[in-house]
């Protein structure tokens, strides 16, 4: 365990040339709860607007003011943490997201459920971004792929059973409960971190020029977000999209995004983004068809919809491990390639899906492509975090945790839009194969070439870095 000395602790730096696997617990655990609080909200919003006395639409922000935040304050916060003490950002954020839970589940009105909400959103934006840094500082090089599997294991499967443990608390204690069931876990990991972690050079605020930065890339992820959400009922809200290019370029053009672009000129960074982008959105447009086509279709109810997409995560978790494992022996490419092609294959053998398949019919096939999920989704972030210099570790943790956001987002859209083109008979086949073509998309771009580690440096230090 590492003991509390001075200094700062750079990400990726071992300090006694040990392996800490607690400190990869914690950012396990912290992935968990974050990607949880994604979904497990959704279930009690009837409850919600019910006991507070307000519409739907007002309920529904309970949920939109944490994801917002969550994604439009990614980037920013990757640029700020890159100067930052990691022991000192993670006892913040988890503090802060513990509280703002705590004042959610006692809120005793809507406006100030919402403002707890988007406070947490924030918090929540610098844990993702802290995640996949605090597991490439606790462990060797050479034991990068299975570490970063846990994080990326327990992240999706936060995720989906979100809906499970949120159920299960409504049906129990009641709606407040729902953001209580966090708390316990913040705790465990503020006591891990507080111990495990060496005491480093702390926090700064940002200056006026990274607020205006931040302010920019906010906004115009934000409206993003917005239109990607609303296309998933009604595709002409994509149009929306165009009115974040504005900020989004003045961004780019400045100063606080020139460190951004300079990491993804990285050979073979590009590619892994892009592979990470096109399989969330793969994930996501297939659970989104999937779940109504079961039920509209099939006419399954919702217990058996639930049990037979829960396939997914169970392949997902089985093979995690696993592909870490192989990552270390064999090099993290390939087994993200290999991931990627058993996802494409599971997701392609789902194309025909039809209303005489059972659940188990469709459950072997989700449970395939969740193989290939976990095989390699610890790899394919060991790859990413690997090819960049310690000191823009959080800048790319950022921009990978932002292309998967986009994708869980633009998925359901996508698909909705695949869906109405290819009419109600042949429309869950077409959004299926919109989720395979993404995934299947994936695999030529995790092959897109890499760079050594030195000219990775040389790249990213030819980019001028804006003070935060």
């Amino acid at each position: 365990m590492t003991h509390h000395g001075g200094g700062s602790a750079e990400p990726g730096h071992i300090a006694d040339g040990g392996d800490h696997w607690l400190l990869v617990g914690v950012a396990g655990l912290l992935s968990f709860v974050a990607m949880l609080d994604m979904n497990i909200v959704n279930v009690a919003l009837a409850e919600i607007s019910r006991e507070l006395d307000v519409s739907a639409a007002t309920a529904q922000w309970v949920v939109l003011g944490y994801q917002l935040p969550v994604v439009a304050l990614l980037l920013p916060a990757g640029r700020w943490l890159d100067g930052a003490g990691p022991r000192s950002a993670v006892l913040a954020a988890t503090t802060g997201f513990a509280l703002c839970s705590a004042l959610a589940a006692a809120a005793p009105w809507a406006g100030l459920l919402v403002t707890a909400r988007l406070a947490q959103g924030a918090f929540g934006a610098v844990l993702f971004v802290l995640m996949p840094v605090l597991v490439l500082g606790a462990v060797r090089p050479q034991m990068r792929g299975r570490a970063m599997s846990v994080p990326a294991t327990l992240g999706p499967l936060g995720a989906v059973t979100g809906p499970a443990v949120g159920g299960l608390l409504l049906d129990g204690p009641g709606w407040r409960a729902v953001f209580l069931v966090k708390i316990p876990f913040c705790l465990l990991a503020l006591a891990v971190a507080r111990r495990a972690m060496p005491r480093d050079r702390g926090l700064r605020l940002p200056r006026a020029r990274a607020l205006l930065d931040a302010s920019l890339v906010a906004t115009g992820v934000s409206v993003l977000l917005v239109a990607l959400t609303l296309a998933a009922g009604h595709s002409a809200w994509l149009a929306l999209a165009l009115a974040a290019v504005p900020p989004l370029w003045l961004w780019l053009r400045g100063a606080g995004g020139r460190p951004v672009t300079g990491v993804l000129r990285v050979p073979g960074l590009p590619g892994a983004h892009g592979a990470v982008l096109a399989l969330a959105t793969g994930f996501a447009a297939m659970h989104y068809v999937i779940a109504l086509h079961l039920q509209s279709d099939n006419g399954f109810s919702a217990t058996a919809t639930g049990l037979t997409v829960l396939a997914f995560p169970l392949g997902m978790g089985l093979a995690g491990p696993l592909g870490g494992r192989l990552a270390d022996r064999y090099g993290a490419r390939p087994v993200a390639v290999a991931g990627a092609v058993v996802t494409s294959c599971g997701l392609l053998l789902a194309v025909p899906v039809d209303g005489g398949w059972s659940p188990g019919d469709v459950a072997w096939r989700l449970a395939l492509a969740g193989l290939g999920m976990g095989l390699g989704g610890g790899p394919t972030q060991a790859l990413v975090m690997g090819a960049v210099p310690p000191d823009r570790a959080a800048t790319v943790g950022s921009t990978v945790q932002l292309a998967r956001s986009l994708g869980f987002t633009l998925g359901p859209a996508l698909a909705t839009a695949a869906w109405g083109l290819a009419g109600s008979v042949q429309g869950a086949r077409a959004g299926l194969g919109l989720a395979a073509a993404a995934a299947c998309l994936s695999v030529p771009l995790l092959l897109l070439p890499a760079r050594s580690s030195a000219d990775a440096t040389a790249t990213t230090n030819a980019a001028t870095a804006a003070p935060n």
